[in-house]
């Protein structure tokens, strides 16, 4: 990669720096790639975060060695979750727009009232999904990290504590006063055994109302005004480095007071976005808590995290490590058509196997199936197989989501471009909305999950595997709009 420094302090044609970040250096690359991405250079006071208490995150202490990212985030709810606006009318979550003004809540003392408030950040991706049942029979589909108010204060879906109980009640937004519901108690979380696009924003107040209750939004992007920066498109384009994180890991493992907590990476931002080839700071990360044999969990996207596999082998003999790809086909020409800038498919594979091989739980992520394209039974049978024989824990099989506003015009214009023919069947796959419907999503789902079967993924073979997921129900969306 090529590299120019410019100096964000004094030099003819810089941009001014953020106020928050007074001492950085400022970088740019200068390859295709990356065009219009700043990259701030700092020398961070600390890098093993507590997670406020305030949050919904599943984890207490988290490493990000970069603040913003060119892709991943933290997601919430079901895009069909009706959302309170400003006006008293309801809108789907997945429909929202920044600037949308919307319901929130304020606390005075030990109540909270309304307030308008305005959406600052919107975006989605793929999680495992719970449904979660009230007695009024109100059902919200929401990933296990998400947060709801309740009578006893903010508690998680599941999975972390405080979570939610069937002691538990939510709070009910009605327009004049927000207060406990008795028919608002939980009966109760399941897991729907499959991942969903899940979506989540970023308010002004830190909450929505979701399907009448009261709901907290996430934690990432908002972060990222706090460096003088916006939440919407600055935190996919403003990159804060943190230079020094693998000196201050080593010094804050040594202290006295740090336990030998699970420290969690990539669930903010990706740990392994491509600017790590540059910086190389999860190396110096991962030797130092392989050194003090501290446990710790990496999301990532990148093969780039092949690249520290003998670290990730090292730390795996003295503590726990865990481990998270996706494959949605190995059809070459669509993929360089569709995800042109993305690892092959079948490097991304190799990725997988070398995980695998070295004793990690991988699972892949089928995504996204493209009807008429890649939904053939030859087309997942040869990926399904593939994803097996490369090791993989399980398979989830996720169809192609048309979100309006960008996605759903983007693809609509290669369709018309590459593959004419198939524009009337995805007029009436998509005429609703952004989601195929229920019946064929699970009949693709179950050809993927039988294929799963047949190659060894359908039960569990010892600690690392799992079953593969059932079959992928996505949300259709109740008002029609325009293919």
């Amino acid at each position: 990669m090529r590299w120019s420094n410019l100096v964000g302090d004094g030099e003819q044609g810089a941009e001014p720096l953020p106020l928050a970040l007074p001492d950085a250096v400022v970088r740019r690359f200068d390859t295709p790639g990356f065009a219009g991405m700043t990259f701030y250079e700092v020398r961070a006071r600390s890098i093993i975060n507590r997670v406020p208490s305030s949050s919904y995150v599943p984890f207490e202490w988290t490493i990000n060695p970069y603040r913003g990212c060119s892709h991943a985030c933290t997601y919430c709810l079901s895009g069909d979750t009706p959302i309170l606006m400003a006006d008293g009318r309801t809108r789907q979550l997945a429909d929202l727009t920044v600037g949308d003004r919307i319901y929130g809540t304020v606390r005075e003392g030990n109540h909270r009232r309304y307030v308008a408030t305005e959406v600052l950040a919107h975006w989605s991706t793929v999680k495992p999904a719970y449904q979660l049942t009230l007695e009024d029979g109100t059902q919200l589909v929401a990933s296990g990290d998400h947060r709801f108010l309740t009578n006893r204060g903010w508690k998680h879906v599941t999975g972390w504590q405080p979570h939610l109980t069937t002691d538990d009640k939510l709070i009910c937004a009605g327009l004049s006063a927000i207060e406990p519901d008795a028919k608002l108690g939980v009966v109760s979380v399941r897991p729907l055994g499959l991942e969903l696009p899940l979506y989540d924003i970023t308010t002004g107040t830190g909450d929505f109302i979701a399907n009448g209750v009261v709901s907290h939004n996430c934690f990432a992007r908002k972060s990222h005004t706090y460096l003088d920066l916006d939440a919407g498109d600055d935190f996919d384009r403003q990159v804060v480095v943190k230079v020094n994180a693998g000196e201050l890991v080593r010094r804050e493992l040594a202290a006295r007071g740090w336990r030998g907590h699970h420290v969690a990476m990539g669930t903010n931002v990706d740990c392994y976005q491509r600017a790590e080839g540059k910086y190389q700071l999860m190396r110096e990360i991962l030797a130092g808590l392989r050194d003090f044999a501290n446990p710790f969990s990496i999301l990532t996207k990148g093969t780039l995290i092949l690249r520290d596999l003998d670290l990730l082998r090292q730390a795996a003999e003295v503590t726990e490590v865990g481990l998270a790809f996706s494959v949605g086909s190995l059809d070459e020409p669509t993929w360089r058509s569709v995800e042109p800038g993305t690892p092959h498919p079948r490097r991304r594979l190799a990725a997988v196997r070398q995980l695998t091989d070295a004793g990690f739980r991988v699972s892949v992520l089928m995504a996204p199936i493209l009807p008429g394209l890649t939904d053939g039974d030859e087309s997942i049978e040869a990926t399904v197989a593939a994803i097996a024989d490369a090791g993989a824990a399980s398979v989830s099989p996720i169809l192609l989501h048309l979100r309006p506003g960008g996605s759903r015009e983007w693809y609509r214009q290669w369709l018309a471009r590459e593959h004419p023919e198939l524009l009337p069947r995805y007029r009436e796959l998509y005429q609703r909305g952004s989601y195929a419907p229920k019946h064929y999503q699970r009949e693709v789902a179950a050809r993927v999950r039988m294929a799963a079967r047949r190659h060894g993924l359908g039960g569990p073979a010892g600690q690392h595997r799992t079953t593969a997921a059932p079959a992928v129900e996505q949300p259709a969306t109740e008002q029609p709009t325009l293919w």
